[in-house]
């Protein structure tokens, strides 16, 4: 571990601030094991313009403004009255939104654990410290190569620098996240991705590039190495503790509750719920509308593409439940064209 990793986790405010964090993650797996009507995440995305143009990305667009802070803050605000434990940022590229810290503050006011998923290219030690000030907990960047090339521009090259700021000045978690499959060119890559962010004090991720609509592509002979390799690295993340990561290599299906819709939801542009960000459309109702009624229909909810579902946060929040409720009715969402069906098992329609 080099010097800045070793200062920026040494500091007392630095140790102070990861205890409070830890404290705050052990009492929302409290209450997600506690009850089981409130939304354990939810993916909100505060604009869908993106500064790249990654070849895999189905998730942004060039010409989109950002959502206005004042409705940012009611969306938000819905997600506290539900309940939700943990709210991450997405998008498009969140840190192009003009009034990031404001919606970040918000999170925090409604009780919610504050997380960013971002692309890294507008990180600078400024930003770091004023994403420190509105109090976010936890950032996750995904560099796809070494180089940058036709597929992706998030290499760690361009990215390198960006990191070191964070090992540097960063008060939050940062999870650096690798990718094999989807037209990335080096699986190999991906090991020195993953030991490089290891190496400046962060922990590392390991996933596999889905297709359009979030199903699982089965890895190759090195893909599949170099994942078992990666994974292998570091073994303090939740995703250890259940055998999705490894069905999902070998292109093989899970049987698993995805709970989508219910433990988690994924807020679009328009302010609309969907399963998650591959399946839009599915329940499509607006957060201001939803209500625990939905959650708790949603929980009990089958979703047919589950079993070749790629999708590692829907996973692992659904993974809290999977002893316990069965699911009493099936949908298909994505299955085919017009509106999606509704089955109660063992019923009618």
């Amino acid at each position: 571990m080099n010097k800045m990793a070793t200062q920026r986790k040494n500091t007392a405010r630095g140790r102070w601030l990861a205890a409070q964090r830890r404290v705050r993650e052990l009492a929302l797996v409290a209450k997600a094991l506690a009850t089981m009507g409130h939304p354990v995440m939810a993916q909100i995305v505060p604009m869908r313009f993106c500064n790249l143009s990654c070849a895999y990305c189905n998730e942004y667009d060039k010409v989109s403004q950002p959502v206005p802070i004042a409705e940012m803050e009611r969306r938000i605000d819905h997600l506290g009255r539900l309940g939700t434990s943990i709210i991450t940022i997405s998008g498009g590229e969140p840190l192009t939104h003009p009034d990031l810290d404001d919606v970040i503050r918000r999170m925090r006011k409604v009780g919610a654990m504050a997380g960013m998923i971002t692309n890294g290219y507008l990180l600078n030690v400024e930003r770091i410290q004023r994403l420190n000030r509105a109090g976010l907990d936890h950032l996750q960047i995904s560099i796809d190569n070494i180089e940058p090339d036709d597929v992706s521009k998030k290499s760690l090259k361009v990215l390198d620098k960006k990191l070191e700021m964070l090992a540097e000045h960063a008060e939050f978690h940062v999870n650096i996240n690798s990718v094999v499959g989807g037209g990335i060119k080096d699986p190999n890559d991906a090991l020195v991705i993953s030991k490089r962010a290891l190496g400046l004090g962060f922990s590392n991720t390991i996933g596999i590039i889905h297709d359009g609509s979030g199903q699982l592509k089965p890895l190759a002979g090195e893909e599949a190495r170099i994942y078992f390799e990666v994974r292998d690295l570091e073994r303090r993340s939740y995703s250890r503790f259940n055998q999705f990561q490894e069905a999902i290599a070998q292109g093989k299906p899970n049987e698993w509750r995805c709970r989508a819709g219910a433990r988690y939801l994924y807020i679009c542009e328009d302010g609309l719920v969907h399963y998650c960000s591959q399946q839009r459309g599915f329940p499509g109702v607006p957060i201001a509308e939803y209500t625990t009624a939905d959650v708790k229909r949603e929980y009990k909810t089958a979703k047919s593409c589950a079993p070749n579902c790629t999708i590692s946060c829907v996973h692992q929040v659904s993974y809290i439940d999977h002893w316990r409720s069965p699911q009493t009715s099936t949908i298909s969402p994505g299955g085919g064209h017009g509106e999606p069906e509704l089955v109660t098992i063992g019923g009618a329609k």
